[in-house]
């Protein structure tokens, strides 16, 4: 008989990679499957979009908007229904269920409607898992290790993205070297062949990981879509990393920038690849470096990378240089994606951690549509109106990352102030 002991898992206070525990293991090789059956087709929708559906920049900007964004709502409600129940993982198995079940209709895609509805379901999986996952996280380790936690998890993820650009770029390269366009043949293959890691990442959450209820007496109050209650950092942190997101459209628009720049569908996979490649290999050190210098060092420098980057992107004039930046734009996920989740944790209490995970990731959720819609209008227009051309998204970008660098570094010297009244 198992008993409490063995069915859930305690926090560690054990030092390095040997001391994580079972549950981060469990949620890193999940995240890694799951990515790897993403990133085989995920980054080539846009291309889909475009080359085979006919769509415009305005409309992949409204379906990957929408796709983050409307189920963004549901982050909070499973963060707070975790904390509610004490429980994380029934709802995290779930969310990755969803998302497997979605993936295969794409297959079936005729417009550009039928993508919608498949992201659309996709990220539903996406809010219910997503803030339960990472309280299970939080919960399974102690404040000493949290970042290199948070930063291993971010690494399979970003390992598993790799490996799924690897084996869509040897699927293309087999299919149709060489072509600037994407086919709609080698799109469905692609779709079929990430069915397989999909299904196996449920199975390693479902028998892998271990429960971290929420001790008692401290599960949440009543659902409120507000802010009051949570520490007043916390609240600081959602309305710049809000700000922040306006600026940060759909990667997609990095593809469209690298195909509009000359790189042809294999070097656009190549250059996600590097990417996740630096992206991986960032993760893990950036995440026990803010263990020991602090997280809010690392998210603005992060944040600063991403301004000049993206500036990069603007004036890009080859398809070699937008390798190159996309390359290096992994340093900015590398650094920021895990450190800041540490950072939530840090500044919230466990009791709310779920729901807090829930209105941080809303909120990047919600500002993600109308970033992509405005990157999309500013790119291309739309209704007669001929927008501003492709730099326009990565200037406006730019722009709001070194706002968010400002308000983020003045935090502190405004909480003095606000203290002495």
């Amino acid at each position: 008989m198992t008993t409490p002991a063995q069915s859930s898992e305690a926090p560690t206070n054990r030092g390095g990679l040997r001391g994580l525990p079972r549950n981060v293991w469990a949620l890193t090789l999940t995240s890694l499957f799951t990515d790897i059956s993403s990133d085989m087709i995920v980054n080539l929708i846009p291309l889909f979009l475009a080359n085979v559906l006919g769509a415009k920049t305005g409309v992949i900007g409204l379906i990957e908007g929408i796709a983050e964004s409307t189920a963004s709502l549901l982050k909070v409600f499973s963060g707070w229904l975790s904390d509610r129940i004490g429980k994380r993982k029934g709802l995290t198995v779930a969310g990755y269920s969803i998302s497997t079940i979605a993936k295969p209709f794409l297959y079936f895609a005729g417009s550009w409607w039928w993508v919608l509805i498949v992201r659309f379901a996709d990220r539903v999986g996406k809010g219910v898992r997503t803030a339960p996952r990472d309280a299970l996280v939080a919960g399974s380790v102690d404040e000493e290790n949290r970042g290199l936690a948070f930063g291993l998890h971010r690494a399979g993820d970003t390992a598993g993205a790799m490996i799924g650009m690897l084996i869509a770029l040897g699927v293309v390269w087999a299919t149709q070297a060489g072509s600037l366009t994407l086919g709609r043949v080698t799109f469905q293959r692609l779709v079929l062949l990430s069915i397989i890691p999909a299904v196996l990442a449920v199975l390693v959450l479902a028998f892998g990981a271990r429960e971290v209820p929420v001790k008692e007496g401290e599960t949440s109050e009543p659902l409120r879509l507000s802010l009051r209650g949570f520490d007043r950092r916390f609240r600081y942190f959602t309305m710049v990393i809000f700000l922040f997101t306006l600026g940060n459209s759909a990667d997609a628009f990095l593809i469209l920038r690298a195909q509009e720049r000359g790189l042809n569908v294999v070097g656009t996979l190549g250059m996600l690849a590097t990417f996740n490649l630096i992206y991986a290999a960032i993760s893990g050190p950036a995440g026990a470096l803010s263990d020991r210098i602090g997280r809010r060092k690392l998210i603005i420098g992060g944040w600063l990378a991403y301004g000049l980057l993206y500036l990069g992107f603007a004036f890009s004039s080859t398809a070699w240089q937008i390798w190159l930046l996309y390359g290096l734009y992994g340093i900015y996920y590398g650094v920021v994606e895990g450190v800041a989740k540490a950072y939530v944790a840090d500044i919230v209490s466990p009791q709310q951690r779920g729901t807090a995970y829930g209105i941080y990731n809303a909120v990047i959720g919600i500002a993600a549509l109308p970033a992509s819609l405005i990157a999309g209008l500013l790119w291309q227009g739309a209704g007669g109106w001929q927008g501003f051309g492709p730099q326009a998204p990565f200037l406006f970008g730019a722009a709001l990352a070194l706002v968010a660098v400002v308000l983020f570094v003045v935090e502190p010297f405004l909480a003095g102030k606000m203290a002495r009244r």
